[in-house]
Order: C-alpha cells, then structure tokens, then sequence
C-alpha cells in the first residue's frame, strides 16, 4: 500500500459549555484533521488532538502542524507499507511530537481497515459491541454550578463522573458531590497540579475516604517517586495519565507500583499501535485501564470508541456523545452515548462519514501535498485556546 496524497485541516469547534482545569480554560478546541488517500483512492481519517497551549505537555497544535508538514507528510508519501505499523516505522527517527504522530497513525489504521472490508474495532482486536462512557467535568464558578452540572450528566445516562481539580478546588467539591449523589461512579483528576509534600499527601488522604474509583495523575508527569509513596498511604487507587508516554513508562509505572490503573490516551501514546500495547502489557499485568480523552471532534472521539472495545477497556472511558461538547460535530453520525452507552461501529474504517465538504469549507488553515507550491504556512484566523479533557 502507498499513500499518494496527504491533506491537512486545521479545524476549530466552539464548546458548548466553557471547560477550565487546574491550567488553563477554553470555550472552543483547535485540532488538525488528517486525510490520506492511496493509490487507488481509498481515504482514510485521523485527528492530530493536540492541545492548544504547552499546559498538559509540551506539544500543541502549532508545533504538531509545523511537525506533520516538515517532517511527517514526505516520510508518508515516501513509504510503502502493508500494515499501519509498518508506516510508523517511517517516523521511528523523530522524536517526540506523539499527537502529531497519532493523526497520522489513526488515518492510517482507518485506511488499512476500510481495505480490508472491516471496522476499525475488528482490526484492533476488539471484543466489545458497546463501550461505556463516563463525563468529564471541568472546574465550575461555584459548588452549585457544579452539582448542576453533575445532575445534568446523570440525567442524560452517564453513570461515571470525573471532577477537576486543583489546589483550592479540591476536598469541597468532591465532599458536595458525594454528599449530593452519594452512589455515583465518582473520580478526580488532578491534571499534575499537586506537589509532593506533607501537604498534598494529607490532601488526598483526606479524599481517600470517599470512596473514589481513582485518583488520577496528582503530581508531575516524571515523579513516578511521588506517586510510588502516595500510592502506599492510599487505598484509593492511583491512576497515571500524563505520566505514560511510552512502554517504557508503563513498565516503570509497574516496577514501581505508582498506580494500579491506566489511562490510555491514543494522542499522548503516539497512536493506536502503541495504545494497543499497552493495552496488552496492562492487561498481563492485572491492571485495569480505560480510554482518556482531549476533547477530540468526531474523527478522533471514533477511534477512542474503536479502543475502547478491547477487553481490558473495563472502566468507563472518555467517549461521551459528540453533543455533550458540540453543536456540531464533522462526522456523521455524531458518536451518540445512549443511557452511558456507545455502540462500536461494525462498518468498515471509522464507520462513520466524514463531511469533507464543511472542512474543506471551515477550515482555517489547510495543506495539500499534490500542490506543488505548497508551503504549509497560510494565514490562519487568531482563535481561543483549546485543551485537555
């Protein structure tokens, strides 16, 4: 197989509900759509869900488009390939830039599937017609809007909440929630805010005792020590995200005993052939994991469904309705969460149509490797920061 023409579209889509975290806030969310077609005109889709500022890693959607343009589109083009993992192989010399590297391996694993007749979840090995789906829910004005909110996610079918937080807004909205819906699925996310300390380990001690499916990711990315020593004064249990970028990082998650489960975010992990492993090595491993999310649109929220069907995906994962976030979403149809929901798509590729016409159209920047005058740098219209979810 040989990819003949990449097209990129950098894309903005207003939030239906402004989203802060213990960084930063936004009301609309910036990511760069991934288009390969091959030599017989088979298309395939992905979504580069890089945030738009250096506040959850390093990476943001700048540099990932900077990045696919120079350095990822030619290598694509230049390699031919029978399996996605073979493609990524063409990228193996480049460091870092992992969202950048997942667009263009989910496009391609969209690709391989859609020539060979069958859904995404298939060629990944997954087992699940259904994945359930839990919320995220940001940090609020005040307790009240977010009880409000709570109320509102639990009405709409979603069973599992995870609450922000960040020093300040921690210990009294988690009290309020579980007072308030004393039997929900109920978790914090802390987005690496916390310092190691007497402090912060009395903080989270404190949360251990309402009941809380996990505490996720309460230190920095690279302090596997912090989290080590926190996890033994805990019963609650810790969860890494920002931590595991590479197997490398999973099995020293694992050595260490720095958590006892995984988020698997397919940005942060490099794409799905690196997610799949580490599904792999988790499940071995007794450790249960569930799919991150960084609000991505319908392309990349797609591929998260097609994760999360594999059998060790046993926590709800981050794969709420496209109408939770969006007024409108550029696939169709939009992933729609049913009582907590989502049905895996059996058809092929994504199983889902992507609406070329209204990217092409809204697209505030785009790339097209068969132009030959292409320079990758068009003007693009000033927008509002994008994030985490």
């Amino acid at each position: 197989m040989r990819i003949e023409r990449v097209r990129l579209f950098f894309v903005r889509l207003p939030l239906l509900h402004r989203f802060e975290t213990s960084s930063h806030s936004k009301d609309g969310i910036e990511h760069v759509v991934v288009e390969l077609t091959d030599r017989d005109g088979t298309v395939g889709w992905g979504e580069i869900a890089s945030p738009s500022d250096p506040f959850f890693c390093s990476e943001t959607v700048d540099t990932s488009w900077n990045m696919a343009v120079r350095h990822l589109v030619h290598r694509v083009l230049a390699h031919e390939w029978e399996h996605p993992a073979d493609l990524e192989a063409s990228w193996a010399k480049v460091r870092g830039y992992e969202f950048a590297k997942a667009g263009f391996a989910g496009a391609a694993w969209d690709l391989f599937s859609r020539t060979q007749g069958i859904s995404l979840a298939s060629a990944l090995g997954g087992t699940r017609s259904e994945v359930r789906s839990g919320v995220s829910l940001g940090i609020e004005p005040s307790i009240d809007a977010l009880l409000a909110q709570v109320e509102r996610q639990l009405e709409a079918g979603y069973g599992r909440v995870k609450l922000k937080i960040a020093p300040g807004w921690d210990l009294e909205p988690v009290r309020a929630t579980r007072a308030a819906f004393p039997k929900i699925d109920l978790h914090v996310d802390a987005n690496a805010a916390y310092l190691r300390g007497e402090e912060s380990t009395a903080l989270f001690r404190s949360l251990d005792g309402f009941e809380l499916t996990m505490i996720e990711q309460p230190f920095g990315a690279r302090d596997f020590i912090a989290h080590a020593e926190l996890q033994e004064h805990l019963q609650t249990p810790i969860c890494l995200d920002e931590s595991i970028v590479s197997i490398e990082d999973l099995e020293t998650m694992l050595r260490m005993r720095a958590g006892r489960i995984l988020n698997i975010k397919v940005s942060r992990m490099g794409g799905l052939t690196r997610a799949r492993q580490a599904h792999d090595l988790a499940e071995q491993s007794g450790v249960p994991v569930w799919c991150g999310g960084m609000h991505e649109f319908g392309i990349g929220r797609a591929t998260n469904v097609a994760l999360s069907s594999l059998p060790n995906f046993s926590l709800p994962s981050d794969v709420s309705g496209s109408d939770k976030y969006y007024a409108r979403d550029i696939i169709d149809p939009p992933v729609r969460a049913i009582d907590g929901t989502v049905a895996v798509s059996t058809s092929p590729g994504l199983g889902h149509r992507v609406d070329v016409d209204w990217i092409e159209r809204e697209a505030l920047q785009t790339f097209d490797s068969a132009l030959a005058d292409q320079a990758g740098a068009a003007t693009r219209v000033p927008v509002a920061a994008g994030g985490v979810a």
